[in-house]
């Protein structure tokens, strides 16, 4: 009897697995993973600063406990190069395995930025536990990081770096933060929170040389210094205004980009996710994604409570009863406690306008569509307490 293939050990997969396991005990189940499969909840990566979390205590199990738990087979560090959905196999490490049914947990890509100069190459992105764990080795003796993106996480990563004593800068091309989620107004309300925190701002910049800083300390070649070695100001960045900046480190969160290139070879339909329908299922018989590589009736939605949401449902259709997705409101939490926000951004193109209110300690935005019925909310600060009551006057997603 083939098994049922989960290709990737993220929270998309594991919860997966997780879900079918409560409803199917025996049936043989694979996990295929790049990584090392450690569980680990990945939205605890930009605050674990601030939690007093090593990278290594974010890990809830490693791949061998994870097995016995889901009772399934996982092969760590494992590529997978083709998929032949005629023949139902997979090309894992040079040979071919056959799957009953396959679900592509795949993720996201971190963008990364074109940028010039003789240290473009040391620009850091956080992806994954690993990623996590370089970083922290990298600024464990850093005075300085510098934050390219001011969208979720850049803003994440500025309110826990800031919060370890670091001076933090962050260089961002829009005219404030989370410029895709919020009305400016609201964005402006967590700016000025962070910025009472000591976060530094370089805003509607962009940056685009990344080179050595001139000073070294003895061990090293001049303009060769990093964080590790204790000299200060390891790196120089030109801004687009011709500026520059000073910094030990320099983290990019400019985003994400769905991992499709695997189900394109494959033949899968994709636009800017893997294209699955309600029921999350691919273009080719017997294929499902979810999670970040997803695109759900044209949504591609890269939160937690979207994946959730979908884990649930594909378990109980891969366990035999077929359970379309149901999307309901789902606001997004902001981790900035210096001002906390909650957003449930309107569903995209739908015409409407903010009505914006700035009482005391907080900015209450309301999105109503032309019919003035309520379809997206930005809260911030003293306002946030309202985010259960608005959530359950939005309309689902997905019913």
């Amino acid at each position: 009897m083939h098994p049922i293939i989960i290709i990737g050990s993220g929270l998309a997969g594991y919860s997966l697995a997780r879900e079918f396991r409560k409803l199917d005990k025996d049936t043989p189940l694979r996990i295929i993973t790049a990584d090392d499969g450690r569980a680990y909840p990945k939205p605890m990566l930009s605050n674990a600063l601030t939690s007093g979390k090593q990278p290594e205590q974010l890990a809830t199990a490693d791949a061998v406990q994870m097995s016995v738990q889901l009772n399934a087979v996982i092969d760590t560090h494992a590529r997978v190069t083709a998929i032949d959905t005629a023949q139902h196999t997979l090309t894992v490490n040079g040979k071919d395995i056959h799957y009953a049914r396959l679900v592509l947990a795949l993720g996201a890509d971190v963008i990364r930025l074109p940028m010039q100069g003789d240290a473009a190459d040391a620009v850091m992105s956080i992806n994954d536990l690993a990623d996590y764990t370089r970083f922290r080795q990298i600024i464990s003796g850093a005075k300085n990081v510098a934050i390219i993106g001011a969208g979720l996480i850049g803003c994440e990563f500025a309110n826990d770096l800031r919060n370890a004593g670091m001076t933090v800068d962050v260089i961002a091309p829009s005219k404030a933060p989370l410029e895709r989620l919020l009305p400016e107004t609201a964005g402006r309300a967590l700016q000025q929170g962070l910025t009472d925190l000591g976060v530094n701002w370089h805003l509607e910049k962009t940056v685009t040389h990344v080179n050595h800083g001139g000073r070294s300390c003895a061990s090293c070649a001049p303009g060769t210094c990093t964080s590790m070695c204790g000299a200060d100001n390891a790196y120089r960045l030109t801004l687009s205004d011709g500026s520059t900046l000073e910094t030990d480190a320099v983290l990019s969160c400019v985003g994400l980009r769905s991992r499709t290139a695997l189900a394109q070879a494959a033949g899968l339909q994709v636009h800017h996710g893997i294209v699955v329908n309600r029921l999350l299922a691919a273009s080719a018989p017997d294929v499902y994604a979810l999670g970040d590589c997803a695109e759900v009736d044209g949504l591609v939605l890269l939160y937690v409570m979207p994946l959730m949401n979908a884990a649930r449902a594909l378990a109980k259709t891969l366990a035999g009863q077929p359970t379309p997705v149901v999307y309901p409101a789902m606001p997004v939490v902001i981790k900035t406690p210096a001002h906390p926000v909650v957003v449930s951004p309107p569903p995209l193109g739908i015409a409407g306008e903010w009505r914006i209110e700035t009482p005391e300690g907080g900015v209450r935005a309301l999105f109503f569509d032309a019919q003035s019925k309520l379809r997206g909310f930005a809260v911030t600060g003293s306002m946030v307490g309202e985010k259960n009551a608005l959530a359950k006057e939005i309309p689902a997603l997905l019913q």
